[in-house]
């Protein structure tokens, strides 16, 4: 049976007209607030919730630099250095290498090379010579200076060579240096004049130390043992140190390869007039006597002296030019006139064989560029070309055996024939064992 009528309890009552309105409020105010995100929902985003501020920039890279170079005329340590210290610095930098090196000893066109971190001077590297550097290295606000050896890699080569017209050419055409035939010169400078008594067919041999460094070929080190065939007559030197001595060269037989003499006071030059009682001077237009040898050489070629002794005289006149006289034992005095300049002797000082005395030139009463070399015994002229000097001490007793036990060790190198000489065209000819 239905009933016209709803229990009280299912009877929901209409709200009252002010509920109504403000739920439209409500939903009007979340409709444009959605429409509002809709639109600007990004920035709104940002400013509710801001983004991390960005990380800071790395720490800049300290660069290191390594600045190679050589040293240029007249440039000084101080100069150098002030590029990367402050003149405090520079200053006692410069007084405090001076038990290692010398600055007034720095030598135009040697190489070194700078390491800088950043704008901080951390390593200074100087080659003095051939054997020795100069190192400075920064440790915190002092300097370490040492002078120590170049580290080299050595390995002992031999080579061979046929001479067709000059020992520098022949040295040249199997890839040596020339610095090679200068060594293998002073070594038999006492019993070959390499201006006169070179010819076609004569040959050497050498077993020689070859320097290298950071993997690139630096020169020679020691020569150790060498063969020199002239006209016919060979000659052998080994290298070898007796006791306390310096280092020398000896023959098989244990004595001196040096004499009193050197051949010549030029290592390659030519003779452009000899020993005469009887000359026409080409300036004077005379007959005169030239008790001397002339050799013609370039402007600037080094003069040695041909032995050890003292310095008696260097000056200048006018027909000798700027010359040298030198007194020498058992009565022997030498004379070198027409230089360029002077070498660095003094008057009264004692110089060694072999030490460069002054330099060629055409000083005086002089045609072009020779050295006129003279040399007197007792006063009296004689041929330098005659003399035949007495040699150096031999081996000691004490040391007699074991320097002829090295020879056989380096002369068997020397003559071992089983590897194949590759020669060329002109007849020169090297090998290489290591």
């Amino acid at each position: 049976m239905d009933f016209d009528f709803q229990h009280p309890d299912q009877i929901v009552p209409d709200p009252p007209p002010r509920s109504r309105r403000k739920r439209w409020i409500a939903f009007g105010a979340a409709s444009l607030l959605g429409v509002l995100l809709l639109l600007a929902g990004p920035e709104i985003y940002r400013a509710i919730n801001p983004p991390p501020p960005p990380e800071p920039p790395p720490a800049p890279e300290i660069r290191q630099r390594v600045i190679r170079s050589s040293i240029v005329s007249g440039e000084t340590l101080g100069a150098l250095f002030g590029r990367y210290l402050p003149a405090q610095e520079t200053h006692e930098l410069t007084q405090k290498i001076r038990p290692y090196f010398s600055p007034k000893d720095l030598c135009a066109g040697q190489p070194y090379q700078v390491c800088v971190t950043g704008d901080t001077f951390d390593r200074f590297e100087y080659d003095i010579n051939r054997d020795e550097q100069l190192i400075i290295t920064r440790r915190g606000e002092d300097f370490h200076v040492s002078r120590v050896p170049i580290p080299y890699e050595v390995r002992t080569e031999r080579v061979r060579g046929v001479i067709n017209s000059s020992l520098f050419e022949t040295i040249n055409s199997i890839g040596e240096e020339d610095s090679l035939a200068l060594l293998l010169a002073d070594i038999f400078a006492y019993d070959v004049d390499f201006i006169l008594d070179i010819r076609e067919g004569d040959s050497f041999q050498a077993l020689v130390e070859k320097r290298y460094r950071d993997g690139k070929p630096a020169g020679y080190g020691r020569l150790l043992a060498a063969e020199f065939t002239n006209q016919r007559q060979t000659y052998q030197a080994i290298r070898f140190r007796d006791g306390t001595r310096p280092e020398a060269y000896y023959a098989p037989d244990g004595q001196s390869r040096r004499q009193q003499f050197l051949r010549a006071p030029l290592e390659f030059s030519r003779i452009s007039s000899g020993f005469t009682m009887r000359r026409f001077h080409p300036i004077a237009k005379t007959w005169r006597a030239h008790p001397a040898i002339d050799y013609a050489a370039p402007t600037g070629t080094p003069i040695r002296s041909v032995g050890d002794g003292t310095v008696i005289a260097k000056s200048h006149s006018g027909g000798n030019g700027n010359f040298v006289k030198i007194r020498h034992n058992n009565g022997y005095e030498t004379m070198y006139l027409h230089m360029s300049r002077h070498g660095k002797i003094r008057q009264g000082g004692r110089v060694a064989q072999g030490q460069v005395i002054g330099y060629v030139g055409s000083t005086g009463l002089a045609t072009g560029p020779h050295l006129c070399y003279r040399m007197t015994r007792n006063g009296a002229p004689i041929n330098p070309n005659k003399v035949r000097s007495i040699a150096a001490e031999p081996i000691s007793k004490a040391n007699l055996a074991a320097f002829r036990t090295q020879a056989m060790t380096m002369l068997a190198q020397l003559a071992d024939r089983s590897t194949q000489v590759a020669g060329d065209s002109t007849g020169s000819a090297a090998l290489r064992t290591n």
